[in-house]
């Protein structure tokens, strides 16, 4: 099946089936058969799949641990996780959503276990060697005709938690979490999210390895695609010189491209784009490096920019400064946003979210957007080796937009951005 596609990639794609403007002679060479060499700056990306180091085993049995201390703190007997990111975090595992019951299941006492359907138990149990707690994990199949929930019930049983407290992580489908109510009477079912945003919002060194990487390779690929594309060149064109850009680097990576007025919708739009000199191109989304990502934003003006054009992207270049600054533990997550969004309602671009129209930034790792959110009225502190994207941006619908983004890492002296700010419109990454 084809993987999911984000929704900024969903609005990208879907400009593809618009009527599409005049092929360059690149294009048309393509489409008739003939092989394209890519651009040099493309071509000398490199493959850094070798400077990936994936988490171990031990790592997250590590987490398993501190899963067990969160559940003893929030009173909570066991979780249950289906598909998705936690479901990695904790088991390196990947599992498609599906009308099935998968789940892996932590009690705080107990011993792990699978719930998978029986005509997938074998692929399930070749799992398990990512493991923690591996040789203790049970594997529980179901068949087609039985209830997977009265089996993850009794299943909970011969791990000790027969009442008590059930945790549920945030991504299970309402019919699994309401199915699994319905089957476990005796139990209180409740958000497991104190224990996997507890886990997850604190990164490794490991993680910041892993994150820092993706973003190295995500700003290499906006270079060499900036030194690649220019006037006349279309949205869709663009999307696929980083496509080919990411595998020249290894990875898998995606993003969106805005154009002009388009650039003031901060998710882009699904209309077909074609650049001109003097627009304002805005280019988002990462790249994943073992599962962690990146996210990250550049504007940028082929040709002179006019001088509202350099005045606003001075603006947020100021207001993503002042993010960065506010940044540190101890902090309340809302503080770092105010401090972004001061500059930019000072600067005139105000009251509130008016033309500043999102938060400043989210929590980033295994997801792109997880917790915590830089956000007003989040009063969570911020913690050391939390990692969040600061991007502030201006966006006058009808006119332009300009957002910068990098994604920073919270140290015990401050924030610290794992790539260098764009350095103007004009020059994005400084001189190439």
């Amino acid at each position: 099946m084809a993987a999911m596609l984000s929704r900024r990639r969903f609005l990208t794609s879907a400009a593809v089936a618009a009527p599409s403007f005049a092929l360059t002679a690149q294009q048309e060479r393509a489409n008739n058969g003939q092989a394209v060499a890519l651009p040099a700056p493309i071509a000398a990306l490199t493959d850094r799949r070798k400077e990936i180091v994936p988490i171990t085993v031990s790592e997250r049995s590590s987490r398993v641990e501190r899963a067990r201390e969160l559940m003893t703190a929030s009173k909570i007997d066991a979780i249950v996780m289906t598909t998705g990111a936690s479901l990695t975090y904790y088991t390196g595992a990947h599992w498609g959503q599906s009308e099935r019951l998968f789940a892996y299941v932590l009690p705080r006492a107990g011993k792990p276990f699978l719930i998978s359907p029986a005509f997938e138990h074998d692929r399930a149990e070749e799992l398990l060697a990512t493991f923690p707690e591996r040789e203790t994990t049970t594997s529980y199949a179901w068949q087609e005709n039985e209830s997977p929930f009265d089996l993850l019930r009794k299943a909970l049983g011969d791990s000790g938690v027969k009442t008590g407290t059930l945790g549920i992580e945030e991504h299970t489908q309402f019919e699994f979490s309401y199915a699994i109510a319905q089957a476990c009477p005796a139990l209180t079912t409740v958000s497991a999210t104190p224990v996997t945003a507890g886990c997850r919002m604190i990164k490794t060194a490991a993680e910041l390895a892993l994150m820092k990487l993706a973003n190295e390779i995500t700003l290499s690929v906006y270079r060499a695609v900036y030194q690649s594309c220019g006037p006349g060149d279309t949205n869709r064109h663009v999307v696929e010189l980083i496509d080919k850009a990411y595998e020249r680097c290894g990875v898998r990576g995606e993003a969106s491209l805005n154009v002009g007025q388009y650039s003031a919708v901060p998710h882009g739009s699904a209309q077909a784009q074609v650049i001109r000199e003097g627009d304002i191109v805005m280019v988002d989304d990462g790249c994943t490096c073992d599962g962690y990502t990146s996210d990250i934003t550049r504007s940028w003006v082929y040709g002179k920019a006019s001088d509202e054009q350099k005045r606003v992207f001075d603006i947020v270049h100021r207001a993503q400064s002042a993010a960065l600054a506010a940044a540190k533990p101890g902090v309340e997550a809302q503080s770092v946003d105010a401090a972004a969004r001061k500059v930019i309602v000072d600067a005139g671009f105000g009251p509130g979210y008016k033309y500043f129209t999102h938060r400043v930034g989210h929590g980033i790792g295994l997801d792109m957007h997880e917790w915590p959110y830089l956000v007003g009225g989040n009063t969570k502190k911020l913690e050391t080796s939390m990692v969040f994207s600061d991007e502030p941006g201006i966006y006058q619908p009808g006119k332009f937009g300009v957002r910068l983004e990098d994604d920073m890492h919270i140290t015990e002296n401050g924030a610290e951005l794992f790539t260098s700010q764009s350095v103007s419109l004009e020059e994005p990454f400084g001189k190439v």
